[in-house]
């Protein structure tokens, strides 16, 4: 083989790293902290993430586009089958897998279900990532990289790396990205160099509006949630020099009594959803925005097919 000729420019190196992991098991926050800006959802509610989300990672000598996905688990409704189709098919697409396993939990059925899944991608290189560190003393951490380089040897595989990383703290996440990039292939950039995600706006405006909504609903709505923005236009007649963007958007739930628990007494938590989702639409889109939301009942949306289309599901 040929030594590379020092003359030759840097080998420019470009592709595609998938998160998966179970629900809330870090992910999303993993890509915000790698991206360097939000561009994925979090909650501490599992499957918040809903679709795959893609944050651009650029380095002189690299693109990293991460796809996070939704946690994948043992369905219980359409959606959740469907869910974990987006997962499966990503993997199918992507140049390296990190599997997201948190540093303060046991593996459990769920992890093993997941690892064995990956035990059959025999080409695709698997990273595992050992997230929530911060959340875990070192000799909890030291244990669960031991379980986690076990789980793969007693399926048969080997991990290309095994790393430690604490998204919240910024803690080895650069390290992280280091590891990732030469697993990709040789290419030019994918993306143009100022973009840090493929979102469209009017998606990302729609999660934020439902990231907002799952702070602090009780256990049996998250799942319920889904937002859709039926319009979202620049307010004519307005000065060059002072914008402001109308939003009306309609926040979808599945029964008739879930809407109290939206709304609040004389509607206290839907104007709390709406200052908390306008304040994070405003710094996504660099100018005021008017937000409408209506709360609106989808009966049983989960589980019917019709009213999922309708949803983008």
């Amino acid at each position: 083989m040929s030594a590379r000729n020092p003359d030759a420019p840097p080998v420019h190196r470009a592709g595609f790293a998938c998160f998966v992991g179970r629900p809330n098991a870090g992910k999303s926050t993993l890509t915000n902290a790698l991206v360097g800006q939000k561009v994925a959802i979090t909650s501490n509610r599992p499957q918040t993430t809903r679709h795959t989300v893609r944050g651009i990672v650029h380095r002189p000598e690299a693109q990293l586009i991460l796809v996070d996905t939704p946690g994948y688990h043992k369905p219980r409704t359409l959606l959740g089958e469907r869910l974990n189709d987006v997962v499966r098919s990503t993997w199918a697409e992507v140049d390296v897998i990190g599997f997201c396993l948190p540093a303060n939990e046991k593996l459990g059925p769920g992890d093993r279900f997941i690892a064995n899944e990956l035990a059959s991608l025999k080409r695709t290189p698997k990273v595992a990532v050992v997230t929530k560190t911060d959340l875990a003393d070192p000799e909890t951490i030291s244990r669960q990289l031991l379980a986690v380089d076990k789980l793969a040897k007693e399926l048969g595989f080997e991990w290309a790396e095994i790393v430690p990383v604490s998204a919240a703290k910024g803690d080895q996440v650069g390290l992280l990205a280091d590891l990732l990039i030469p697993m990709l292939p040789e290419g030019p950039e994918l993306y143009p160099g100022g973009d840090l995600t493929d979102e469209p706006e009017q998606v990302m405006v729609a999660e934020l509006i439902r990231e907002a909504a799952l702070e602090g609903v009780r256990d049996e709505l998250p799942h319920s949630i889904a937002v859709v923005v039926e319009e979202m236009e620049p307010r004519e007649d307005r000065p060059a020099d002072r914008p402001l963007v109308d939003i009306h958007a309609n926040l979808f739930i599945e029964r008739p009594s879930q809407k109290g628990i939206i709304i609040g007494p004389k509607g206290a938590r839907l104007r709390e959803i709406g200052t908390k989702a306008r304040a994070q639409i405003e710094a996504l889109l660099g100018t005021p925005v008017f937000l409408d939301i209506h709360v609106k009942v989808a009966k049983d949306w989960q589980r019917d097919p019709k009213q999922l289309r309708r949803l983008g599901f």
